[in-house]
Parts: structure tokens; C-alpha cells; sequence
């Protein structure tokens, strides 16, 4: 069995004196687990750094076997993202996330949205926003998608203001008001262009909204907490941007 793709480095783990058991996230061939010989070296040690694109030949015996990684960098974000904590949780926090998708199951819309966070998350007026998106997507891929289009109750498409917690459903600003304590707030950015960035309001108002689907549906479903990783990031993104990107 062979492959080769295009990936993403989550993370890389120790196994032997030289080797380290390498996971990706792939384009065509869903997150997946491989041995790299001579992983820990000092030529391929920088390469298979959290954050990295990477091009990736995958070879075993049988499909179902562990199999070996041949590895050439092709993006290297890892000394640039280093530097930001925001990036650094941001990445662990994107890991954390992408383990909940099944091993080999391929995602390329989510892989496509896992690189263009990778791309920004050392940029604290973009990351945050991006990273609500990235997992909305998450939700959506793994069969818990939220509709944004519409109001649940009218049908409208204007004036979206709120969100229901028991359909996941958008409900307008009038529909709503009367349960708006029961809703979850809908920022702007999450359903039309304002061409303005988003304030700390909306994006705390974003993750509340994601966090609690995916404490929901998948963290708590699965008997686990939410990651420490996630909150972090959410504590740096919703802080003032000097402080954020520092």
C-alpha cells in the first residue's frame, strides 16, 4: 500500500531513540498516524514541527498497519508562529480539535480550512475570527452543522440576530426577542459581510456559540473536557490586540 498528499503536521511523539510516531492531517486521507525513521534528527526535527505543511508518502505492507512516513517540508510556519502565544495555542487548540474527526476519514473541505487558519493564527485581528469559522466547519463535517441562513421562525434573512441552543438554528432579531435570553447571540461576521473586523464582543459572542455545540455534541458525547489549549486561546483573542499578539 502507498499514497502520497499533501498534509498538515499536527503533532509528533517519541517512539524509539530516533523515530517519533508523526500525525497529520491530509488533504485526501484524513488524519492519519505514521512512523518517521530518523525523526528526531537535526534535518527532519524542524520540518515535522505543529503548524508545517508538509508532502507525505505513506507505505505498509496492509492498509490497516501503522505504516511508514517519507516526509519533505513544503511550508514551514512553525519558527514564524513560535513567536505569538496566540499562534501556539491557536495550533494546539486546532489539534486538539481535528482528533475528534475519525482517523482516515477524509475532510478536504476541513483540511483546506485547518491550512488557512494555520496561515494567520500569529495575526490577532484575523485568527480569532477565522478560528470560529474553522469550527463551525468542524461541526458542519462531522454532522452537526449550524444553519445561518435563515430565520427558524419567519424565515427571513435579514435582521439575523440570534441563535436557538436546541435547533442551531438562526432566529431574527424580532422572532427572538422576546426569548433572547434563552438564545444565543449571532455576531454579524458569522452571517454577512460588514467589512468591518470584528469586535471582542462579537468574537466572544462567536466562540460562546461554538463552544457550547461542541461541548454539546462532541466534547461531553465523548466524556471530555473542552481543551485547556481552546481556552487559552479564547482568553488571548478576546483580550486587547497589543496584548493578544504579544
Amino acid at each position: 500500500m502507498q499514497w502520497s498528499d499533501e498534509a498538515l503536521v499536527l503533532g509528533a511523539r517519541r517512539h524509539g531513540e530516533a523515530a517519533v510516531i508523526l500525525e497529520l492531517m491530509t488533504r485526501a486521507h484524513g488524519r492519519h498516524l505514521g512512523l518517521v525513521h530518523g525523526g528526531r534528527s537535526k534535518r527532519l526535527s524542524p520540518v515535522l514541527q505543529p503548524g508545517n505543511s508538509v508532502e507525505a508518502v505513506w507505505r505498509a505492507r496492509l492498509d490497516e498497519h501503522l505504516g511508514i512516513f517519507t516526509i519533505e517540508g513544503q511550508t514551514m510556519r512553525s519558527s514564524r508562529l513560535i513567536a505569538s502565544p496566540l499562534a501556539l495555542y491557536g495550533i494546539a487548540a486546532m489539534a486538539s480539535l481535528l482528533r475528534l474527526v475519525p482517523e482516515r476519514d477524509p475532510h478536504p473541505g476541513l483540511y483546506a480550512a485547518a491550512v488557512a487558519l494555520a496561515d494567520h493564527l500569529d495575526d490577532a485581528g484575523t485568527a480569532p475570527a477565522l478560528f470560529v469559522r474553522f469550527e463551525l466547519a468542524l461541526l458542519a463535517e462531522l454532522g452537526f452543522g449550524l444553519d445561518l441562513s435563515e430565520c427558524a421562525a419567519t424565515g427571513a434573512r435579514d435582521d439575523l440576530a440570534f441563535v436557538s441552543p436546541k435547533s442551531g438554528r438562526a432566529v431574527s432579531a424580532g422572532a427572538g426577542a422576546p426569548y433572547m435570553r434563552r438564545l444565543f447571540a449571532l455576531p454579524a461576521f458569522l452571517h454577512r459581510e460588514t467589512g468591518a473586523a470584528p469586535s471582542r464582543d462579537e468574537i466572544r459572542a462567536g466562540f460562546a456559540l461554538t463552544e457550547f455545540f461542541l461541548r454539546t455534541h462532541l466534547f461531553e458525547a465523548r466524556g471530555l473536557p473542552v481543551p485547556e489549549e481552546r481556552s487559552r486561546f479564547v482568553a488571548l483573542s478576546t483580550r486587547n490586540e497589543a496584548s493578544a499578539g504579544g
